[in-house]
């Protein structure tokens, strides 16, 4: 009996890290996506332009591309759990410093923090996945992790706009705050101390991964498939207000679908992963391109602008599993040591794809025009297609 209660309480500590896991996912995403919802608030406020408030976006990537293999090739000696604590306490502060900021320069300070650590911060996270799931459930705790980005989406997107809105987006803030230090208090005092990757990996054995071909490329199909997507999602609430003409409400309503739609994209991920693997991609670049030349031949038209937007979202993250897999996968069969840094791989290559979008984006809403950011993206996303062709004829010859 006692170890049958032994047994069943280990399963329930183990789904409860698990879930940890989701949520650290989720209140990562709502750090990073919280401003999108609330760009016009903080621009009126902060006395910016819409394109100043879209260097929150772009220099959170930036930073989150550039720290997020500098730390994990830089931290190999160190223990896993040691190093978590460091990056948790580095988020609530820089949570702690945008939800006081009373300028531009503190709140952009706050996001290069927090652009700097959170990477790192997912790439030692999703590291306990593999030990506490076992390898039949990993993809799937993959997925629910990456899966929480898309309701954090949801809620950071609709309701900081709807906050911001009525009672200011400092509100909005404190929010992301209190969820970030509930859920770093939780995993400090619940993770496992020691694990498997705990095993001392130098910089050359991991950097090696960094010169596999197909990794090279996998990370350029992220630049552009995801670039592709934030050319025009980086200013989708100046897109909805101006071209669509929606007010407040509108705005709020129609961003929860659209995180709501992009939660199935997630899940759409893992399955076209396990059934296709990575070469399903190049018809989803080819459709995401489709998509966002149809936004912008329609203009201004209703509903037909908005069903492109929301085809948009349903594409917008199939990319990830994937990739995710086929990063590992090369890791696993010729880098074993990397595993931590093939694991940083996807969030580095996401948010490389994110800076480069926005600022792309930035300089078509500076120029032409804001309508134009969808012909834009779709010639991003037909350059991310010829990506995924040639990372998989890479793969099959290294096969």
């Amino acid at each position: 009996m006692t170890r049958r209660t032994d047994s069943i309480g280990s399963r329930g500590l183990t789904i409860l890290r698990l879930a940890l896991l989701v949520l650290l996912g989720f209140s990562l995403g709502c750090a990073e996506l919280i401003v999108i919802g609330i760009q016009t608030n903080l621009a009126h406020d902060l006395g910016v332009s819409i394109a100043q408030t879209g260097q929150l976006v772009s220099l959170f990537a930036l930073l989150y591309a550039i720290m997020t293999p500098v730390l994990a090739l830089s931290t190999g000696r160190f223990r896993r759990y040691s190093l978590m604590l460091v990056y948790l306490a580095l988020f609530c502060v820089g949570n702690v410093m945008s939800a006081f900021a009373t300028s531009f320069g503190v709140l952009l300070a706050a996001r290069m923090l927090l652009g700097s650590i959170s990477g790192a911060l997912l790439a030692v996270g999703v590291t306990f996945i593999p030990e506490l799931a076992g390898p039949r459930r990993s993809s799937l705790a993959l997925t629910l992790v990456y899966s929480s980005y898309s309701v954090a989406l949801i809620v950071s997107t609709s309701m900081g706009k709807i906050l911001a809105s009525t009672v200011g987006w400092h509100v909005a803030m404190y929010g992301t705050l209190a969820f970030s230090v509930v859920t770093s208090v939780l995993l400090a005092l619940l993770m496992p101390r020691t694990g498997q990757t705990d095993e001392p990996a130098t910089f050359a054995e991991q950097a090696r991964l960094l010169r596999e071909p197909s990794v090279l490329t996998g990370i350029l199909v992220f630049v552009f498939g995801i670039g592709s997507v934030y050319t025009f999602y980086g200013y989708v609430t100046p897109y909805l207000e101006q071209v669509l003409g929606m007010g407040t409400a509108q705005v709020s309503e129609t961003l929860l679908v659209y995180g709501a739609i992009t939660f199935v994209s997630n899940l759409m991920s893992g399955w076209l992963d396990a059934r296709f693997g990575l070469k399903s991609l190049f018809f989803t670049f080819l459709a995401q391109a489709v998509a966002l030349a149809g936004m912008f031949v329609v203009g201004s038209a209703m509903p037909a602008a908005l069903v492109f937007v929301m085809v948009i979202a349903l594409l917008m993250y199939l990319v990830s599993i994937p990739s995710v897999s086929n990063f590992m996968r090369v890791s696993r069969e010729r880098h074993p040591k990397a595993l931590t840094l093939a694991s940083s791989l996807e969030p580095l290559s996401f948010n490389i794809g994110i800076s480069f979008g926005t600022l792309v984006g930035g300089a078509v809403v500076s120029g032409p025009g804001i309508r134009a950011i969808g012909l834009v993206g779709a010639v991003l996303a037909l350059a991310a297609a010829a990506m995924v062709a040639v990372t998989v004829r890479l793969g099959r010859r290294r096969g």
